[in-house]
């Protein structure tokens, strides 16, 4: 099976490169001090270092639980799976439930794409458009997979946020057609302007609502979780316990026990606020050195994505990558070959002054007619 292009990007590139690749949040804003003062308290108590429940440490899906209900998405603990991130997440779903294949939005998730792989789960793409996932051709796939992974907060790669009415439209049609739901929510709570609902809530009992600590706390740790109908995890757990036993007692008690004394939402608004002005004078910077470049500006998560028309940008990231600067070349987001024009920046990993190195030199090696 071959490897992601992102991995091996994040293998060669070293701590003076200027990468554009990965979705690596601002390690400047990762609370050590507290997360240090959190691990003292986990510790502490012998518990922390042995086996637990398949299904996570009973406090922290506690907590998870009340903050789906604090947003309206009434949730119990029992409803709520730990994961060792939430890209188990998605192997654990299509591990032990995808018997049709799996409807997916395109251009799509890398990670979740190399998961349906993995599981010999047959992938059928269906084209996003401005406002979230095209719904005729959406229809006649859903008809026959019964199942579909969305992405409908800030998408990854594309940065689209679904609209409120194809929200309600999805939750509709999949409910009519008795079609299981995969909601990926990592990017839900960086949101720039307002939180939208998500789909899952309106069809709680065929869902399985993904969330993850990667992006609001750490991605080191590697928790992420799942909510679903207490029936729906049952139908999981088998494949969790074959994985891994459990996801790590230590990780889940430091991330409980820093919650516990510093709640989240603090945090969380910090990194949003951080987040929208880096999309802001990534965005300007690309208008202003790169205007070949078109795109959208997202209204949250981690990424801009766009197109330079008439361009190989996989032949243009080889030469960047010459003078230590990466980004994702758009084609490796498509099951098959896909739009070679295309591109994802990241922006939340690199601060200002690189971030403007970045795109001159991508601007430079475009120009220099090498590419």
């Amino acid at each position: 099976m071959k490897r992601q292009f992102i991995r091996e990007i994040l293998d060669v590139i070293t701590k003076d490169s200027i990468s554009f690749a990965g979705g690596l949040p601002d390690a400047e804003l990762f609370p050590v001090e507290a997360f240090r003062r959190a691990a003292d308290t986990a510790i502490a108590d012998p518990s922390s270092l042995q086996y637990s429940r398949s299904q996570g440490y009973g406090p922290l899906r506690d907590k998870i639980a009340r903050r789906y209900s604090d947003i309206g998405f009434e949730t119990h603990a029992e409803e709520i799976l730990i994961t060792t991130g939430s890209q188990q997440a998605i192997n654990l779903i299509a591990m032990g439930l995808l018997k049709n294949g799996v409807t997916v939005e395109l251009p799509a998730y890398l990670g979740a794409l190399s998961a349906f792989r993995l599981a010999g789960v047959a992938v059928d793409g269906i084209a996003l458009e401005e406002d979230g996932i095209g719904m005729e051709h959406f229809a006649r796939s859903i008809a026959y997979s019964k199942a579909a992974y969305l992405i409908p907060d800030f998408q990854n790669p594309t940065g689209i946020s679904y609209s409120a009415e194809k929200r309600r439209a999805i939750a509709e049609l999949m409910q009519q057609e008795g079609a299981l739901l995969i909601e990926d929510a990592a990017y839900s709570e960086l949101f720039f302007d307002r939180r939208m609902p998500a789909i899952s809530a309106d069809m709680p009992h065929d869902s399985f609502h993904l969330g993850s600590f990667s992006k609001i706390l750490a991605p080191g740790l590697r928790v992420g979780w799942i909510r679903a109908s207490e029936a729906n995890i049952r139908r999981i757990m088998a494949v969790k316990e074959a994985l891994d036993l459990h996801t790590s007692t230590l990780d889940q008690r430091i991330i409980d026990a820093y919650w516990q004394n510093n709640g989240l939402e603090g945090h969380i608004e910090t990194i949003r606020r951080s987040y929208e002005a880096k999309k802001c004078v990534m965005a300007e910077t690309l208008r202003t050195l790169l205007p070949e470049f078109e795109f959208n500006e997202p209204r949250g998560g981690m990424f801009i994505y766009g197109k330079i028309p008439g361009i190989d940008t996989k032949a243009l990231v080889g030469r960047c990558m010459e003078r230590d600067v990466a980004f994702v070349p758009g084609s490796e987001f498509y099951p098959e070959t896909g739009a070679l024009d295309e591109i994802r920046f990241n922006f939340t990993h690199t601060d200002f002054a690189r971030m403007q190195r970045g795109v001159t030199i991508i601007a430079d090696c475009l120009r220099e007619g090498s590419c």
